[in-house]
């Protein structure tokens, strides 16, 4: 499938027909193509062609996805930009990303050389409209930035077919139809926003109605109207869904499942959301360098908490050592990826294009193992793990039973480094509402199933836990306030 073509075939196949929707506008599939048409014509009076690149820095909204499908009508690749990120830090990716154009909702002033252009302006009906460029699937479809947690961000190239290979597994693996509705609410600057929330469902034949920014105490009211057959989470909003006032008791009938993704959700949690509210919850794995899933519980069979299911159909996956060889059954090691949804490398990085791709692996930093039944469970990430006098700690392992605690609402521990041990482990937690804690509380609550050399030698209680862009626990701003601090 053609991406650039996608507005024209659904249009063709049935006009009328719902398509895409925000809080104010609702389009058939008849006017989402007028809409992505005009779009194009106006980005092509600005320059924009073939395999060139368009920013998009708007809010989750539908018009995104306009000028998505209207970069794709000319052949051009989008990079997303997070409408929350600082000057510099949006001209660092306009810059890498080399973009032609900018489409943003406010004035920004910004030092790149790149076109600024608004929604309202791509909505003009003055330029002359353009049909979509016939394109091979290699061409380059989006640059997703990572989020740099290891220097600065990487530009991750995702082709055409590794689109459309994510979204087949999708769309397979949950087996959508013209029936699925998807309600968006993570960020459309992220990989599964753009492959989950909306062209897998749309491929499908379906909709997607974008729910502009999160609100807990909003999100089921928004649910119940739109009608919305799934949608997808991280953990930290489930967070706040399960900690919502025991009266709510809102209508899910409507929905077939719902996914959790991006970080991990500890058992607890997930257990929480099934029963309280009746959804059968999801969990899975992946990476924006693998398009966006690479595993996943099944929609139908055996769902096994704690756990992110086995590889999605048509990829394979490997658990290996530091050299590189297979781990036996049940041993933890890192978690390798290969299939037609892993990315073509890192733009501009051959080096560490190469570090992370080898033979067709894609190596994620992750560290996990396969337990009986072939399913995948993490252990943690191999950089956030924690030496401590010679020792392995993997902090997921504490945090894991830190959540164990009902008053916890989210657990982060991070490394300190330490002159005689090498580091030492922290923990960060934040509460409940109308919870109450106390760390020595957690300290013999964490004493009773962990080793001593893993207890954290310092617990700190915060109102809230610092979240990144895509609503993960933001460790590297928890590593620089202990710098800050100590």
């Amino acid at each position: 499938m053609n991406l650039s073509t996608l507005p024209d075939l659904r249009a063709a196949d049935a006009p009328d027909a719902p398509a895409v929707a925000d809080d104010s506008t609702d389009l058939t599939n008849t006017q989402f193509l007028e809409a992505v048409r005009r779009a194009s014509a106006v980005m092509a009076a600005h320059g924009v062609s073939a395999r060139d690149v368009v920013a998009i820095m708007l809010p989750n909204q539908a018009s995104y996805i306009v000028a998505l499908f209207a970069a794709w009508r000319l052949g051009a690749t989008v990079t997303p930009i997070s409408p929350t990120s600082m000057p510099a830090e949006a001209a660092y990716q306009i810059t890498d990303a080399a973009a032609k154009v900018l489409i943003a909702d406010a004035a920004f002033e910004i030092d790149a050389p790149v076109v600024a252009l608004s929604t309202a302006k791509l909505a003009s009906k003055d330029a002359e409209v353009v049909e979509p460029v016939e394109h091979r699937d290699d061409v380059l479809a989006l640059l997703i930035y990572t989020s740099g947690t290891t220097g600065r961000p990487k530009g991750v190239m995702l082709d055409h077919a590794n689109l459309n290979a994510m979204c087949r597994m999708a769309i397979d693996a949950f087996k959508m139809t013209s029936e699925d509705h998807s309600l968006l609410i993570l960020p459309l600057f992220h990989a599964n926003g753009i492959v989950v929330g909306t062209l897998s469902p749309l491929l499908a034949g379906g909709r997607a109605t974008v729910a502009g920014r999160f609100n807990p105490k909003t999100f089921f009211d928004r649910l119940k109207r739109s009608r919305a057959t799934y949608f997808s989470a991280v953990p930290a909003m489930y967070t706040m869904l399960a900690d919502l006032p025991a009266d709510v008791r809102p209508d899910t009938t409507a929905l077939r499942f719902a996914i959790c993704g991006a970080a991990p959700a500890s058992v607890e949690l997930l257990t929480k959301i099934e029963t309280r509210y009746g959804i059968p919850l999801i969990e899975g794995y992946g990476l924006s360098e693998g398009s966006c899933a690479s595993t996943a519980n099944p929609l139908e069979g055996k769902r096994k908490v704690g756990t992110v299911g086995p590889p999605l159909p048509g990829q394979k996956i490997r658990i290996v050592d530091a050299d590189n060889e297979d781990v036996p059954p049940g041993e933890s090691g890192e978690v390798l990826v290969q299939g037609p949804n892993v990315m073509r490398g890192y733009l501009n990085r051959p080096e560490e294009t190469a570090k992370t791709l080898v033979d067709g692996w894609l190596h994620t930093g992750d560290i996990g193992r396969f337990d009986e039944d072939g399913y995948l469970v993490l252990v943690d990430r191999a950089k956030d793990m924690i030496i401590r006098g010679g020792e392995n700690i993997y902090p997921k392992e504490i945090e894991t039973v830190v959540y164990q605690l009902p008053e916890i609402a989210e657990a982060a521990v991070v490394g300190r480094a330490h002159p005689v041990y090498g580091e030492e482990p922290l923990l960060f937690v934040s509460l409940n509402s109308g919870a109450a804690a106390s760390t020595d509380g957690i300290v013999e609550h964490l004493s009773g199933s962990l080793s001593k050399f893993k207890l954290p030698v310092e617990i700190t209680i915060l109102n809230d836990l610092p979240k990144n862009p895509v609503g993960k626990i933001d460790k590297p701003t928890l590593r620089k306030s202990l710098a800050a601090i100590h």
